[in-house]
């Protein structure tokens, strides 16, 4: 996490600037205006709506998954991609492991998949995650074609454990005119969060 102050952090990739702003901060101020600007530009027909959707049977079991895979990720953040009851892929932040910062474990779950699978059969599957979506993540979701997406803490709940760039994962769907998706959050959100503290 990044700690005013610091030179470093396990997130950073690389040293402050002389103006007090680190890449990080710089990249998530253009990416925010990009994303938001999109958004406030964007003709009113062509915004697309994300659903939410209540979680359904089966959801906590499946979440139990991904927060089983975040307990082993070099951060605590997990994901498993289901169609029909079935687990097709799983994926844990390798972001360390791999010196790889784009390698959450939602990015990993979809490179697993696609690893073995032609990518047009994400189409319409459910990504379970540990932690709500990152704006990277969930433009990988969108472009995949992912049909539903169940996180566990939100954006909001994890910015008090590690730094996070504030745009749900329902502001990113809302900027993608192409997508449809349903969003479920809140799903066993204490036992994902809960891992911030090993």
């Amino acid at each position: 996490m990044w700690l005013e102050g610091t030179a470093m952090s396990e997130h950073s990739c690389g040293p402050r600037h002389a103006q007090g702003h680190d890449r990080r901060q710089i990249l998530t101020s253009l990416l925010g205006a990009g994303l938001a600007g999109a958004a406030l530009n964007a003709p009113r027909q062509a915004l697309a709506e994300a659903t939410r959707m209540a979680p359904i049977p089966g959801d906590e079991l499946f979440m139990r998954m991904a927060i089983a895979e975040a307990a082993q990720a070099d951060f605590p953040f997990g994901a498993v991609i289901v169609r029909d009851g079935k687990v097709l892929a799983a994926g844990r932040n390798l972001g360390t492991t791999t010196n790889d910062p784009t390698a959450h474990g939602e990015m990993v779950a979809i490179r697993r998949f696609v690893a073995s699978r032609p990518a047009g059969e994400l189409k319409g599957t459910t990504l379970y995650t540990s932690g709500e979506p990152c704006p990277m993540c969930m433009g990988a979701i969108l472009w995949c074609g992912i049909g539903r997406v169940v996180f566990a803490a939100s954006i909001e709940e994890l910015a008090a454990k590690i730094g996070q760039i504030m745009l749900t994962s329902r502001a990113v769907a809302d900027a993608a005119p192409f997508a449809t998706i349903a969003i479920t959050g809140g799903v066993l959100s204490a036992e994902a969060l809960a891992l911030f503290s090993k």
